[in-house]
Parts: structure tokens; C-alpha cells; sequence
């Protein structure tokens, strides 16, 4: 293993009940990059997004062949413990739910759970994790205030400073921008940007459009597989397989 690769996918499948939804799944993810999951609806995405940080063990009937690695370790290990794995990869849906409290008590939440009480460090992961998510400027006079008066924008950069808080490794984004409109997309884009120099990103975009302007690498899903991966402009300007290219100039899709 390539000491680079921050998750190996391994002859991975995935079943809800008879339906299999990811069929003989083969990818690795460096650490600090974007890599970028898109495909038709259906194709397995959302899927193995969940199954990242084992979200996907709460749907009753589901199972599973095949290997998930995370820094060489079997996250599917029965020692592996839940708790710990989703601290270190945390997700991040289309729709941002912030909590019906302060945008500062919204952002400390999971610290305090972890047992974090003295305020000065509580201050601290909070001006970070805003500022990480480039949500500090625009809200550091108003922590106090509900978080549910934010925009739809910047309620989604709160949710992605909530999971920051938590200092995770890896961050999976469940097409965060699907319900924004383009000047909110924009921030959250440059946002990702800038936090792939400390985490590694696994995005599922709103578009294919957004997969080439964010993504360091990107995979195609198709009819729950792997068609083809690799670096974002190959994939884009000169794909391997045929269905890579119908898909992206629109013959399908």
C-alpha cells in the first residue's frame, strides 16, 4: 500500500437486502486531495459514501463483501469502534440541518458531548473551525445569535464547521450544494479548496460541472460500478471507456 493512500476500496460490494447497490468496488483516495464520485442517480454513490464511515450499518437487511481501508486498518474490523471511525471521517449532507441553537453552540456541540467544558478551548474550536470553513468573518459578531437565521450558504459552511470541530481526518460531502445558488456554491467550493491541505475530501458534486472545477481525481459510477477513475483532467478530456464519455457530453445521464 502507497503510504499516500488514505482509503483503499477492495473488491468492495454492497447489499440492501437481495439489491445490490455496489458491485466489486476497487479504489484508493489519497490523503489531501478532493476526489470527486459522480454518476446517474442510483449508480452506488450515496452508497459507498455511507458505507466510508459505516452510516449504512443502520439500514436493516444490508450487507457487505470486499474491504474498506483507512489508514491501512479494516474499518469493518468487529474491534473497529464505531465512535472513533466517525469521528475521524465525518459526513456532511445535501440539506443542512444546523441545530435550533446558537451558531457558537451549534459548533461546540460535539466537543462538549466528548466532555470538553473549559471555555477558552471551546472559544478556540470555534473561531478554527469557522475560519476553516471561511464562516468566521461573516458571523463573529453574532455567535449568539440562532444559527437558523443563516443563510442556506453559510448554514452549510456551519455544518461543515460543526464536523470540523470534531478534527477529523476525512471529510465526506453528500452533494453539499445542491439546494444553493451560485454565488453560496462558489464559497462552498473555495472553501473544499482550502481544506484539502489539511483533510482529505470525498465528494459527491451537484454536477458534473463541479467535479471538474473542484476535484483532484474523480470515479464514475454507473449501474452500481466503477467504470473508470483517475486524474480529473484525464477523465474529462480523454476517458478510457466509451460510457465515460457519453455521460459527460450529456448522451446520457
Amino acid at each position: 500500500m502507497s503510504p499516500q493512500n488514505k482509503i483503499i476500496v477492495w473488491e468492495f460490494s454492497f447489499y440492501y437486502d437481495s439489491h445490490q447497490a455496489l458491485k466489486m468496488v476497487n479504489l484508493s483516495i489519497r490523503a489531501n486531495e478532493i476526489f470527486a464520485i459522480f454518476g446517474p442517480a442510483r449508480s452506488g454513490k450515496t452508497t459507498l459514501l455511507k458505507s466510508l464511515n459505516r452510516l449504512t450499518d443502520l439500514v436493516y437487511g444490508s450487507s457487505h463483501t470486499g474491504t474498506i481501508l483507512l489508514d491501512g486498518d479494516d474499518i469493518y474490523d468487529p474491534k473497529q469502534s464505531l465512535t472513533q471511525l466517525r469521528r475521524r471521517v465525518g459526513i456532511v449532507f445535501d440539506l443542512p440541518i444546523p441545530l435550533p441553537m446558537s451558531i457558537y453552540d451549534n459548533v461546540v456541540y460535539g466537543p462538549r458531548l466528548r466532555g470538553t467544558t473549559q471555555k477558552g478551548l471551546l472559544d478556540e474550536t470555534v473561531e478554527k473551525s469557522l475560519r476553516s470553513a471561511v464562516l468566521w468573518e461573516e458571523v463573529k459578531d453574532r455567535l449568539q445569535t440562532s444559527a437558523l437565521r443563516l443563510s442556506g450558504g453559510q448554514q452549510q459552511r456551519l455544518c461543515i464547521a460543526r464536523i470540523l470541530a470534531l478534527e477529523p481526518e476525512v471529510l465526506l460531502l453528500d452533494e453539499p450544494c445542491s439546494g444553493l445558488d451560485p454565488i453560496s456554491t462558489t464559497s462552498i467550493e473555495e472553501t473544499l479548496t482550502r481544506l484539502k491541505k489539511e483533510y482529505t475530501i470525498i465528494l459527491v458534486p451537484h454536477n458534473i460541472q463541479q467535479a471538474s472545477r473542484v476535484a483532484d481525481r474523480c470515479g464514475f459510477f454507473l449501474n452500481s460500478e466503477l467504470i473508470e477513475e483517475g486524474p480529473t483532467y484525464q477523465l474529462f478530456t480523454s476517458p478510457k471507456d466509451q460510457r465515460t464519455e457519453d455521460y459527460i457530453t450529456g448522451r446520457f445521464g
